[in-house]
């Protein structure tokens, strides 16, 4: 009997959570929630998802990067899939190298001043995200994908599957 896929969903909106449940269970998926980064992460160790979904801004601006940070520093959970889902822009880039494209564009002086730069390679589906944090330190962790604001099952989906089948 195939085991049912796990996905873990942290976002602070119960309206969200409730329409990405739906859509994800109605393909079969098996899903939890957090409503914070602290039972995000709880979870992330005790259930070990297959993929988890991340918001950006929960209860403090960049929660959901903070736990993404936390999930990849961890040895025990650092290969867990992850999803932004967040309706801030994602840049696209052809070249390899996520980490080194962000890098190029903090130089721009068109996105220098960019809190956060979203960052996705078209070819390679390589990912990455890079902020500033409150005390000015810059941070990126690679991530496996983006999801984009509003929620939109056509484009969910398949970005899920994706994922998962490359695992």
């Amino acid at each position: 009997m195939k085991t049912k896929k796990r996905i873990l969903l942290v976002d602070d909106d119960i309206d969200i959570i409730t329409v990405l449940e739906t859509i994800l269970r109605r393909e079969g998926y098996d899903v939890l929630s957090a409503s914070n980064k602290a039972d995000g992460f709880k979870l992330v160790k005790s259930w070990k998802p297959d993929l988890a979904i991340l918001d950006v801004m929960m209860d403090a601006p960049y929660d959901g990067f903070e736990l993404a940070k936390n999930i990849r520093d961890d040895h025990s959970t650092a290969r867990l899939p992850l999803i932004i889902h967040t309706s801030m822009d994602v840049l696209f880039a052809t070249r390899p190298g996520i980490q080194e494209m962000a890098r190029e564009f903090r130089k721009d002086p068109n996105y220098s001043n960019l809190e956060v730069i979203l960052l996705k390679n078209i070819e390679s589906n390589d990912a990455g995200v890079d902020y500033i944090t409150q005390s000015g330190e810059n941070v990126f962790f690679n991530v496996d994908g983006f999801i984009r604001k509003p929620v939109n099952g056509e484009k969910l989906l398949p970005e899920v599957k994706r994922i998962l089948m490359s695992e």
